[in-house]
């Protein structure tokens, strides 16, 4: 099975400009081909990884990827898919984000051998564009009812678009020209969000270089869930690649808690487990469901891509002690990832730990005699450690590290003490 059939197989081919042409491109020769991300935030979340690990997937069969980080294109704001313009950010800002998705990238790509992925950033290039020239080499060769037949304007004609955004599909056609002219890139990767974008750069390639120009675009397709609804969103918002605003652990935990109707499918997509272990672990989700051997399967290998091997070794280190209840092996470090989101209580420097009070002033128990009845029938936890003595007084043996203490009520009812 050759790259296009195994995309094929996967489900991530969306469109192509011309299928026949660029199987041949790819037959012929090791092709360069790119894919972009503007930086309108300082980490990408989850629903940015396909179009970038499908260009990965291009290089492990050989060919060159570009990637491209739009610092100019950031400034001004894709008008696909949005109701309305975007808050515009400064310089500075938008270089600051450049630099966070950049290191965000380095992870998935191989930057070394002779179709080393290449890192770059538009700003480099439309940054020191003119306006003059802007109209004179490149507004010239786009025609306006062109623009306004593209659907990611025509959807905003109602609600209205400022020149600024209307000009965008432009910057993304003179992005395509460069890589052409600069770096022999043949093919634009992208969502299929970006159809429009890219058919205008290779509009803009032929009219520059000639009719016998060579170049073709692919989008990939938009990821849902079975049920219909957005894929990469939780109760908390966006699942993102930075370990600061989605922990590893909370990571490990979206992907494992995937529906058995989408797990196969995000198997094939985000993996780059091969067709005989997918449709092993598929086979496993018909006959053992309850063991969940292709949701571990895919949590491992995504976080092990986007945050390593040590990362994920505490993920599912920290899910086994919580599933066991054994939360005094936990490290502190730990505790902040596993209970990120949990209740938390701090009590005063002075105040008097005394169980009964903590499970109150925490809100853990509604009132002292239920407080007393919760510890006396067993339903009370420290740190996975039942407590039946209604006297009990908290102490520094129970901080985990001098920092926390976990309270358990029932089965799933945990609290955080904080000191």
């Amino acid at each position: 099975m050759d790259l296009l059939q195994d995309l094929q197989w996967r489900g991530i081919i969306y469109q192509q400009t011309d299928e026949e042409g660029l199987k041949e491109q790819l037959q012929k020769e090791a092709t360069s081909l790119y894919c972009g991300v503007d930086p309108t935030a300082d980490s990408m979340h989850i629903g940015h990884l396909l179009p970038f690990l499908t260009l990965r997937r291009f290089q492990k069969a050989g060919h060159k990827p570009i990637i491209l980080v739009g610092g100019a294109t950031g400034m001004i704001g894709d008008p696909s898919g949005k109701t309305q313009e975007r808050q515009l950010q400064s310089v500075e800002a938008i270089q600051h984000n450049v630099k966070c998705l950049q290191k965000q990238l380095e992870r998935i790509f191989d930057f070394e051998g002779e179709n080393g992925a290449v890192m770059t950033n538009n700003y480099d290039w439309i940054g020191a564009l003119d306006m003059i020239t802007f109209l004179r080499d490149y507004g010239k060769h786009i025609g306006i009812n062109y623009m306004l037949a593209k659907d990611t304007i025509a959807s905003r004609l109602d609600t209205g678009i400022s020149f600024t955004e209307f000009t965008y599909t432009i910057l993304q056609a003179i992005d395509f020209k460069h890589l052409y002219e600069n770096h022999n890139c043949k093919i634009q990767l992208g969502g299929s969000d970006q159809w429009g974008n890219i058919t205008t750069g290779l509009d803009l390639i032929r009219k520059t270089q000639g009719e016998g120009a060579k170049a073709f675009g692919l989008t990939i397709p938009l990821v849902t869930k079975s049920d219909g609804t957005k894929f990469g969103k939780t109760e908390g918002g966006a699942v993102w690649l930075d370990a600061e605003k989605t922990t590893p652990y909370e990571f490990y935990q979206f992907w494992i808690n995937t529906a058995d109707q989408d797990v196969v499918k995000y198997l094939k997509i985000f993996t780059f487990l091969s067709k005989e272990e997918i449709e092993a672990l598929e086979a496993s989700v018909e006959t053992d469901a309850h063991l969940r051997k292709a949701q571990k399967a895919l949590a491992e290998e995504m976080t092990r891509l986007v945050h390593g091997q040590d990362a994920l070794d505490k993920a599912i280190n920290i899910t086994q002690a919580l599933f066991s209840g054994n939360v005094k092996e936990l490290s502190a470090e730990d505790i902040k990832q596993g209970f990120k989101d949990v209740p938390s209580y701090a009590p005063a420097a002075d105040e008097e730990l005394a169980l009964v009070d903590v499970l109150v002033n925490a809100k853990i128990s509604p009132s002292k005699r239920q407080a007393r009845e919760d510890i006396a029938n067993g339903a009370i936890s420290i740190n996975g450690d039942k407590v039946t003595d209604v006297a009990y007084v908290l102490s520094s043996e129970d901080r985990i590290e001098d920092q926390f203490t976990v309270i358990r009520r029932g089965k799933k009812k945990y609290t955080l003490i904080q000191y």
